[in-house]
């Protein structure tokens, strides 16, 4: 009896995992994760640039009072109208000069005037070129902020909010597609970029 139950054993093939469709359904997963995986990519700075003027075009002009340089050397040293500052002034000096109103005579004569001008070195530290970039739209930000909570330009103009926000960009979320933005309708910026010098 124990011989027959042996010999049923020895005839009996051994089970087996069937391994054939392994090779697909890793593949599938592979090609699963790949369509489905997000890369981030370092974009830069997302600015829309002016299109190109003819070389024969001058300049419009520029008050010598309304414009205000900022220069980043190579070395990341931050000069304000020529003198050596330090990013932490930025902010305060942009408010000081947008926001002047003719007051001051070395200052902006209005904020539609007023041009901040940042120019930098070909080799200047990318890091240091944003952190002043920054500053200067948080000046503006900050500006903007005010007007959103009190209705008014610094000047005291009413820029003809239906209400007042806590921020300006409580406010911005409020815009449809094709509204206009009454805040920088009322107060906008203008920023000039110049090329780097590249020591040429």
């Amino acid at each position: 009896m124990a011989g027959l139950l042996d010999q049923r054993r020895e005839d009996r093939d051994e089970a087996e995992i069937p391994t054939a469709g392994m090779a697909d359904i890793a593949f599938l997963l592979l090609i699963f994760f790949l369509v489905t995986t997000t890369i981030n990519v370092d974009t830069g700075i997302g600015m829309t640039l002016p299109p190109k003027l003819d070389p024969n075009q001058k300049p419009p002009p520029v008050k010598e009072r309304n414009l205000f340089k900022i220069l980043v050397n190579a070395q990341g040293d931050l000069l304000i109208e020529e003198e050596p500052a330090s990013i932490g002034q930025l902010r305060r000096r942009v408010k000081a000069h947008v926001t002047n109103y003719g007051e001051n005579p070395d200052l902006a004569v209005s904020p539609d005037k007023a041009v901040i001008s940042i120019k930098t070195d070909a080799q200047t530290p990318y890091d240091t070129y944003v952190e002043v970039l920054d500053e200067v739209w948080m000046a503006y930000r900050e500006i903007w902020d005010s007007i959103a909570r009190s209705g008014q330009t610094p000047q005291g103009d009413d820029v003809g909010l239906d209400q007042t926000y806590s921020s300006y960009q409580e406010y911005y979320n409020t815009l449809d597609p094709g509204d206009d933005n009454k805040i920088r309708d009322a107060f906008g910026a203008q920023i000039s970029i110049a090329e780097p010098d590249t020591g040429e």
